[in-house]
Order: structure tokens, then C-alpha cells, then sequence
């Protein structure tokens, strides 16, 4: 009997874990929806287990990945303007979209749901996590509950990069001392990949898992509540990823087409995972067979473009979220509170670097307009259904922007779409 395709399988969890979300709900069945929670949350651990080691040696393997390009500078530096176009388109649409279908102007939300997120995030802790406190970004939190206080261990995926980028250079420029930490940095690379393909094998049950329980805890009131908001989401996300990268491809001579097809694995796993970190083997999988991008280029901008570029979580998003939050509390926004949301989604992407969700970025915004934070948790209750869109154009445009690059540069092998990947 043939088993299905990972991408059916995936669907199918989902299909099932919202079924087994709407009865536990219906019935109150306490024990599926611990279990659903339970099973959601394992999977989301086995993920976070892995983003220290894949970033740190993702990163240090694309620094030591430059020193085979004659023009590193100019490729780093096209790299992050065209990080910087993208997303700027993206912010605008965005913009555009929550102007004109005013969202949060037609929510049926309940205001009881306006809570402060646990995590917000703000220019000074964003400037402040540019510097690493400790060699692997640690970092403790302590929190009283029932009584007792109770510490909490967490990474700063920021600080990691910085340590990771640090490292990687100072291995390149120690030269012959430094490349048996080289070698051994590739080859832990490798390992923590193959670990990955294991746990990304765990989606279905995952993603379903996840899906059930945010039904259990909002709800399909509070689904339909945010209807209008969700719509321009995706609208948003779909004009992104189906019209402004076909063009911005067409504009640099390649094909749309060519683009979809070898993209479309790594685009996939990004909706059902909801994780760049975890797409990232996928990811530099097809842009380096199915797109024809040098590994020596490939290998440093996939790394960065999965931390950093994040068209989804960091430009369409935050500018629809914060001009619902705006028009949901009535509250005015400016000429200058629109290019304020355009400054932040241009440079504080790095501010999303981590697994899953936009809630950091979205805080960022908030509390660089001003507007309540409390607004952001008017939004939870569908944010693991938005994040799987999201996560799909991170992607793309994790794929897009290495792709654009070399072809500009003339690095771009010429490799019919979907060859390498097929063999």
C-alpha cells in the first residue's frame, strides 16, 4: 500500500486535529484537549531544541562559505538591499490592505480579550540584545505562581547571531588554526540537520495537534470574530508571494514558473511547520539545485535570509495587525505613524529571529506607535492559522532574494527547474 505524501499527510493531521479541537470543545472533553495541548507543546519543544545548534552552525558555516567568493562585500550588500526592498513592498500592501478594509473597525473580538503578552518587544531590548550577555545567548527569567517563584531558561536568538557571526569570522581569520573548527562546525551541521528531517517528520501529528488546541482555547466565535482581519492577512500574503515576486522575477529576467517549481517544497514545509529555522535544509536545498545558486553563496545567504528576512512575520503582518489595534481603540494614526511602521518593518527584522510567530515584532511596532499592548492579544486566538501564511512568504522570499542576487551577479547556474531536486 503506498503511503501518502508528506504534504497530504500534513493535511490530513490538520483535518483531524481540527475535528478533535471542535469536540473536545463541544463535549468538554478535558482529557483530548490536554492531550491535544501536551502533543502541541512536545512538538514545539523538539523544534526550539534545535534552533541553537542550527542557527549557531548555519551561520558560522555561511561566514566560512565567503571566503570562497572573490566578491564577497558586493554580495553581502545586495543581499540585505534586496532584503530591504521586499520588504518594503511587503510593509506597504500591507499598509494599503489595513487602510482600505479597516479590519479592526469591523472585529467582533471581545474587548475581555485585550491581554499584555508575556513578550514584547521594544527598540531599547532590541538594541540591548544586540549585545550577548554570555556566549550562547542565555538568558533566566523568573516568574512567581501559585505561590512559589519558578525560573525559566530561554535564548536570545538575536544574541546568538551576533556570537555566531563573531566566531565565524574570527575562525576565517585565524586561518590554518582555524579550520579544524571549521570542518568540525560543518560536520555537527550536517548531524543537527539529519535530527531536524526527523523531527519535521512529526509535523502531521504536530501541526494538527496544534490546530486542535487553539480550537479548544478560542473557540470558532473567536474565529469568525476576526474574520475581516484574517482575510486582509492573507490577501495580503497572497499578493506578496503570487504577484509581487512573479513580477520582481520577470524584472530580473527569470521565470515565475522555473521560481514556483523548485521553491514550492521548501514553501509548503514553511505553511505546515511554521518554523524558517526548520525549513532551512529544504530551503537551501532548492535554491542551490533548483534555482542554480552557487553553494558558496547559497550557503551564507539561506542561513541569514531564515533569521532575518521575514516578509511575512515582519512587513505584511505587524502593518495590518497595528492599524487593527489602532482602529479598534479608535485611535488616529498619522502620516508619520505610517512611515514609523515602514521604518520598523524595514529594519527590525532580526527582531522576529526564532521559531515560530510574530509576536515580538508585532509588540515592536505597537509600542513604537504607542498603542496598547494589550491590543496584540486581541489577536492570538487565530495567530497559529495566520502564522502558517506567514511562514510560507518567509520563505519564498528566503528562496527569492539568493535567487535575484546571483542572477544579478551572474552566479546563477543554469539548471532546468526541479532537475536536481527530482534525482
Amino acid at each position: 500500500m503506498t503511503r501518502p505524501s508528506f504534504g497530504v499527510q500534513v493535511f490530513i493531521g490538520m483535518a483531524l486535529g481540527l475535528v478533535l479541537g471542535f469536540v473536545a470543545r463541544s463535549y468538554d472533553l478535558t482529557g483530548l484537549a490536554d492531550a491535544l495541548r501536551i502533543v502541541g507543546e512536545m512538538f514545539v519543544q523538539l523544534l526550539k531544541a534545535l534552533v541553537v545548534p542550527l542557527v549557531f552552525t548555519a551561520i558560522v558555516a555561511s561566514i566560512a562559505a565567503l571566503r570562497d567568493l572573490n566578491n564577497a562585500a558586493k554580495l553581502v550588500a545586495s543581499t540585505f538591499i534586496w532584503f530591504g526592498i521586499t520588504a518594503l513592498i511587503a510593509v506597504s500592501i500591507g499598509l494599503t490592505l489595513g487602510t482600505v478594509l479597516q479590519p479592526g473597525a469591523h472585529a467582533g473580538v471581545s474587548a475581555a480579550a485585550a491581554v499584555r503578552p508575556d513578550t514584547a518587544g521594544s527598540w531599547l531590548d532590541f538594541l540591548r540584545g544586540l549585545v550577548p550577555a554570555n556566549i550562547l545567548g542565555l538568558e533566566a527569567s523568573t516568574a512567581l505562581k501559585d505561590g512559589g517563584a519558578s525560573t525559566k531558561l530561554s535564548f536570545n536568538v538575536l544574541q546568538l547571531i551576533v556570537v555566531s557571526i563573531a566566531i565565524g569570522v574570527a575562525a576565517v581569520r585565524t586561518g590554518e588554526a582555524g579550520a579544524p573548527f571549521l570542518a568540525f562546525n560543518a560536520s555537527a551541521l550536517a548531524i543537527f540537520r539529519r535530527i531536524l528531517r526527523w523531527v519535521v517528520r512529526l509535523t502531521p501529528i504536530g501541526t494538527g495537534a496544534l490546530l486542535g488546541s487553539a480550537i479548544v482555547r478560542y473557540g470558532w466565535q473567536s474565529l469568525s470574530a476576526l474574520g475581516t482581519f484574517a482575510i486582509a492577512v492573507y490577501v495580503g500574503l497572497a499578493l506578496v508571494l503570487f504577484v509581487v515576486y512573479p513580477l520582481l522575477l520577470l524584472a530580473n529576467g527569470m521565470s515565475p514558473r522555473r521560481f514556483f517549481a523548485a521553491a514550492w517544497p521548501a514553501i509548503q514545509l514553511g505553511f505546515v511547520s511554521r518554523s524558517s529555522i526548520a525549513t532551512l535544509p529544504v530551503t537551501e536545498q532548492v535554491v542551490e539545485q533548483g534555482l542554480g545558486v552557487p553553494r558558496s553563496y547559497a550557503a551564507f545567504a539561506v542561513p541569514f535570509a531564515a533569521t532575518t528576512k521575514m516578509d511575512g512575520c515582519a512587513a505584511i503582518y505587524p502593518a495590518i495587525a497595528a492599524l487593527f489595534v489602532a482602529q479598534y481603540y479608535g485611535i488616529p494614526l498619522h502620516g508619520t505613524d505610517y512611515l514609523l511602521i515602514v521604518a520598523v518593518s524595514v529594519l527590525g527584522s532580526a527582531a522576529t529571529a526564532g521559531l515560530t510567530g510574530a509576536l515580538v515584532m508585532l509588540t515592536l511596532t505597537l509600542s513604537t506607535l504607542g498603542l496598547p499592548l494589550e491590543g496584540a492579544g486581541l489577536l492570538l486566538a487565530i495567530d497559529p492559522i495566520l502564522d502558517m501564511g506567514r511562514t510560507a512568504v518567509n520563505v519564498a522570499g528566503q528562496a527569492l532574494v539568493p535567487a535575484i542576487v546571483a542572477k544579478r551577479q551572474r552566479l546563477a547556474e543554469d539548471l532546468p527547474a526541479g532537475e536536481a531536486l527530482a534525482a
